[in-house]
């Protein structure tokens, strides 16, 4: 996947350049994570990147809003507007903890390629492109202001899937094994997940696993880590299913 940047004044934004253009030039793109031997995937021609597409008044506002997901950052899902069988997921980030309190969605500015949203955006089209299910990267919009910014992301919404949390009343052991294999193969990627939890497993209609929300995220050499995502995760399925946590986790752990 290439991704390309757009700024005007204050405001930049990283794309897909295969998707979109900045106003008037089309850039296209192959897809790498296309499956050798598949049919080439057909892209619609690129229309015009809109800033406004990352705000959430803009969509309520028209009425393209059609669900929201839980959260501090009150995920938006969204009508495509360049495709009518495609939903996004619109993801202000905000902050949590004490200092919510009195700055809630505020960061300090060092550089546009060092703010969450450009980070997030990048590796997750890094790893979109290596085949990893991950949600197909739209595009990451950062707002400048002064010695701060504010910023959000736009993902493809992965249609039917429900979060792992939702699904463990009814989970077997079947799924909680692909889900160890889905985080293993993360692993080796060298994603070192630092908020593995049962939220940010997503699983779809045919049970396929996906790992959503890479904020502050990162590519790393094997290590402690590792452990530590999986002992992170084990905590949330305790905390969903108290009577059951360990014990799911211990099919996690088979899969992985």
């Amino acid at each position: 996947m290439q991704l390309a940047t757009f700024q005007k004044e204050k405001t930049f934004i990283l794309y897909d350049a295969a998707r979109f253009c900045d106003g008037g030039t089309s850039r296209h793109a192959s897809d790498p994570a296309a499956k050798e031997g598949a049919a080439p995937r057909r892209e619609a021609s690129p229309v015009a990147l809109e800033p406004r597409w990352f705000s959430p008044a803009y969509w309520r506002e028209r009425g393209g809003v059609t669900g929201e997901a839980p959260g501090r950052g009150a995920s938006l899902f969204l009508e495509a507007p360049d495709r009518p069988d495609e939903q996004w997921v619109l993801r202000p980030y905000r902050r949590g903890g004490l200092i919510a309190r009195i700055n809630d969605a505020r960061y300090l500015w060092t550089g546009r390629e060092r703010t969450r949203a450009f980070r997030e955006l990048r590796l997750t089209a890094a790893l979109y492109a290596r085949g990893l299910p991950v949600p197909r990267p739209v595009a990451a919009g950062v707002w400048q202001h002064g010695a701060t910014y504010q910023a959000a992301l736009i993902t493809v919404r992965l249609t039917g899937a429900r979060a792992l949390a939702d699904c463990l009343q009814d989970a077997d052991a079947a799924l909680l094994e692909r889900v160890g294999a889905t985080i293993r193969r993360f692993h080796d990627a060298g994603l070192d997940h630092v908020d593995l939890n049962a939220r940010n497993l997503l699983v779809g209609p045919d049970g396929e696993v996906f790992l959503i929300d890479l904020d502050r995220c990162r590519l790393r050499r094997p290590g402690r880590w590792q452990a530590s995502n999986l002992a992170r995760l084990e905590r949330s399925l305790v905390k969903f299913v108290p009577t059951q946590g360990r014990a799911f986790m211990s099919l996690v752990r088979k899969g992985y």
